[in-house]
Formats: structure tokens, sequence, C-alpha cells
């Protein structure tokens, strides 16, 4: 049967006719052309690199950005083009995540007009792949205690340092990198292939398999003052780029959410157990399911109003970290149920539920873990901040 999502509380109805097309699309191009090659690029650990070139061309990078050949899209569209990606596979979501939010926001939010006029619009089309360097193997939730560093050389920048756990690290043709300077922490554009700059990718991962993560080194790499980004002063630039991020993953991880649910769904009522009866007519069974129904129902709610939010200007990153942490969580969850419905058959990947479990363990703790997102929420409730 054809995916169609979860609609249990009227969801549909709540968005326009332009957000339904640009969900279907996504949602297409994930039956079409992930279905069928992302076991097997789980399998072997490889992300499909072959998909950038039409995902480009569909308008999925950037795509709530304007100009500079960006698909413009408003914010609500935008979460639902995540939510069908991520449905595919965590680490496809995950790159486009990273390509717009990530790199693009950045260049376009604090960029010069050459940098915008250079980047912008080879990144929207996926003719350039882009990286963001902030977390050190030291500094995940601290980054503000960061130890790459960069000094001022006559016309030119010294960076070194080490960035880790960097999605897309080894396919980016440049990489955004902070690091710390005298005048705060700042941005750079370092493209592939710059002396002193070297990546080595990260094996062995029992999660995000067709993802590219890697490590990145900076010994005595040389960056021209072109290459810096001029109005991104300090950490709280990189922040709000995590902050779109983060907007993008609370609508994501609902795609897995609802492919789990179905999958839970269409197995409780074919497999028969006790009597010849499907295990859907067992009371522990509906529970499981109207658990996930209910919990799905409540993320899309609360993605939704953040994404009209964010439309009008009003969206703060205490309410992004509210709509990571809980529906990550109940995504991860769903999750969990879902396996333990499938009894053996939910390990094996006949069936996406491992594959979706394993990647959102990851989601769970990349781009501010549960704890993290729980302070802030903490911070803004109390006016305390309680990291220390």
């Amino acid at each position: 049967m054809a995916y169609r999502g979860v609609d249990y509380l009227h969801f549909d109805s709540l968005l326009s006719a332009e957000q339904r097309l640009v969900r279907q699309t996504a949602r297409q191009f994930v039956e079409d052309r992930v279905a069928p090659i992302i076991r097997d690029c789980y399998r072997e650990g490889r992300f499909p690199s072959e998909l950038i070139p039409e995902m480009g061309e569909l308008g999925f990078f950037g795509a709530n950005l304007e100009g500079y050949g960006c698909a413009g899209m408003n914010n609500i569209e935008y979460g639902l083009l995540m939510e069908e990606l991520e449905r595919g596979d965590s680490g496809l979501r995950s790159f486009a995540s990273v390509q717009g939010a990530l790199v693009m926001y950045p260049i376009l939010t604090y960029g010069s007009e050459e940098q915008k006029q250079r980047w912008l619009p080879r990144l929207a089309s996926g003719e350039a792949v882009g990286c963001f360097g902030l977390t050190e193997p030291g500094f995940g939730s601290n980054p503000g205690g960061m130890l790459t560093a960069a000094r001022r050389d006559g016309g030119e920048w010294v960076l070194n340092g080490e960035k880790t756990w960097i999605t897309n690290g080894s396919l980016a043709d440049v990489a955004l990198v902070w690091a710390r300077t005298e005048e705060g922490i700042g941005g750079f554009l370092v493209e592939r292939g710059a002396p002193g700059y070297t990546v080595a990718d990260i094996h062995g991962k029992l999660s995000m398999r067709a993802s590219v993560t890697s490590s990145l080194s900076f010994t005595d790499c040389r960056v021209a003052e072109s290459m810096r980004l001029p109005g991104a002063a300090g950490l709280k630039a990189a922040l709000s780029c995590l902050s779109q991020a983060r907007y993008g993953i609370g609508w994501g991880v609902l795609g897995p959410a609802m492919e789990c649910l179905e999958v839970a769904r269409q197995y409780a009522i074919e497999r028969r157990q006790f009597d010849n009866r499907p295990i859907a007519s067992h009371q522990l069974v509906q529970e499981k399911l109207a658990w996930m129904a209910t919990e799905i129902t409540k993320g899309q709610l609360l993605a939704l109003h953040c994404g009209r939010l964010k439309d009008q200007g009003r969206l703060d990153f205490a309410h992004i970290s509210m709509l990571k942490r809980n529906n990550v969580a109940n995504a991860l969850e769903c999750a969990r149920i879902a396996r333990d419905l499938l009894g053996a058959n939910g390990i094996v990947d006949d069936y996406p539920i491992m594959r979706h479990m394993c990647n959102l363990e990851s989601v769970k703790t990349y781009e501010g873990t549960d704890h993290i997102h729980t302070l802030v929420i903490g911070e803004r409730l109390t006016g305390v901040a309680a990291y220390k």
C-alpha cells in the first residue's frame, strides 16, 4: 500500500494546498529514489551521493531561504520536506539539513556579498557540498570551550585545531569552521584541498550508516581574509545556525516515527497468534499503537505551531529546544515500540524499524543532547542557568 503518513486528527486540513504539494513531491522522491536503495546503503555504510544533483534540482537545499537559487519555501513547507526526507533515512535529512541550515544559512546571514554569490547558487543546486565544523573531540555540549584557534598573519588567518563528528566532512567542497580569535569566535570558509586541512572519515558506526561523518584537522591552515564571515561575531552566530537545523530536526523525526507506526500497524493486522487471531486484536498491542498515534499527532501540532511562529519571526531558541527534545524522544520510543511489536522480525532489515531506531539514537544526541535542551527549557522557566 502507498504510504499515507499519519492524519489521525485531520492534521492535513491545517495545511495549504502548496504545503501538501511540497510534501507530496518529497514523498514521491523518497518512494521512487530512496526506498529502493537505502537498505543497501545502510548495509554498506554508504551515503547515496548520486541523489545530490536531483535533490538540488528539486530545491531541497536551503529550501526555506530566499534568493541565490533557493526555493524560498515557508517554514512549514520546509518542515514537511524534512519530515519526508527523514522517513527515507536520517542520513538523507542530515545531509540536506547541514547543507541548508548549517552552511547556506550562515553564508546568507553573516557572509559577504561575494561569498553569497560564489557559494549559495552552487550549494543550492548540489554542485557544491558544505559541512559545519563546530564540535571538537573535547567540546560537544560546551562549544564555547573550543580549542581551535585562528590568528591573523597579514591578510590571512592561520587555523590550528580539530573538529569531529562532522556530517558531510569528506564530501564537502567547503567547510564552515568556527575558531577562537583575539576578537572572539568567528566563522571561516575553508575549501577542500587547502594546505594544512585534512579530513578523515569515522568508521565503525552502528548508527547513521547511510551518512558521512568525519573529523577535520587544521595544521597552520591559511585562510584568506575574504573567506572569513564578516557578520559572524561570537558564539551566538554559530548557535543561531544550530537553531535553524534543530527546527528541521523537530519536523524530520516525525517521518520515521510515522513509518514505524504504519509498519507496526500493518504487521499487527497480518500477524496471527493465539487461536489464529491477528495480534492487533490484543489489548496490549492496541495500547502501544494508540500511544504512538497520540504522540505523533501531538508532535505534528507542536511542529506546526513552531513553524507558524517561525514564519512570523516569533520562534525562540527555547521553543525549538522543546520541539526537538519532545519529538526526537517520542520518535525514538515509537521505533522501540514498533520493534517490540514486530518481535524477532523487528531486528532484520527487511523492515526499516531497527535502522530508524539506531539513527534516532544519534539524532537524540547531536545538535543539542536531550539533557541540554532540558536545561534550556528549565532556564527559560526559572531564569536560572543550570549548565554547570
